[in-house]
């Protein structure tokens, strides 16, 4: 298993969490982003830089993804891509993304950008919280607690 992060938008705190994950669990992380990113020194967490580009961090993660595989993102039409490969998105408030969801968060962004495009405004996420901080750490727990039971003792 492998813990990927779309990192360029990706808060500080949540990463801070992932640090202490790769630390505890020894599961690598790898934070892709456009832009070169400091990460503590650790054998089990690394920063890779893509080129300048739109979705080049998007298509970093769908290429090196693989079953089984966690990839931490906000961005839902990268969660759709990782879905259809077997890996596990999870939205940095804590929400798994799901094959059973994926669509219908799809068609609500399709619609919200329709929306803002003709001049609405329909003003941004809510700030990021303690709860939601909360509801991501335990998600993670949760996933790799069963994880770790389906694999068995070692």
């Amino acid at each position: 298993m492998h813990i990927w992060v779309d990192a360029d938008a990706c808060p500080a705190v949540i990463k801070d969490i992932l640090y202490r994950v790769a630390e505890r669990t020894q599961i690598n992380v790898t934070l892709v982003a456009n832009q070169l990113m400091r990460v503590p020194g650790s054998r089990f967490i690394r920063a890779l830089q893509v080129p300048a580009g739109a979705d080049a961090a998007d298509a970093e993660i769908v290429e090196r993804v693989s079953q089984g595989d966690i990839v931490v993102t906000g961005d839902i039409p990268l969660a759709s891509l990782v879905l259809e490969k077997g890996g596990l998105p999870l939205n940095p408030r804590g929400d798994w993304y799901t094959k059973d969801t994926i669509a219908q968060q799809l068609t609500m962004r399709a619609f919200m950008e329709e929306l803002r495009g003709s001049g609405v405004d329909t003003g941004g996420p809510p700030a990021f919280s303690q709860a939601d901080r909360q509801n991501f750490a335990n998600a993670l727990d949760r996933q790799l607690a069963r994880v770790k039971s389906q694999a068995g003792p070692r």
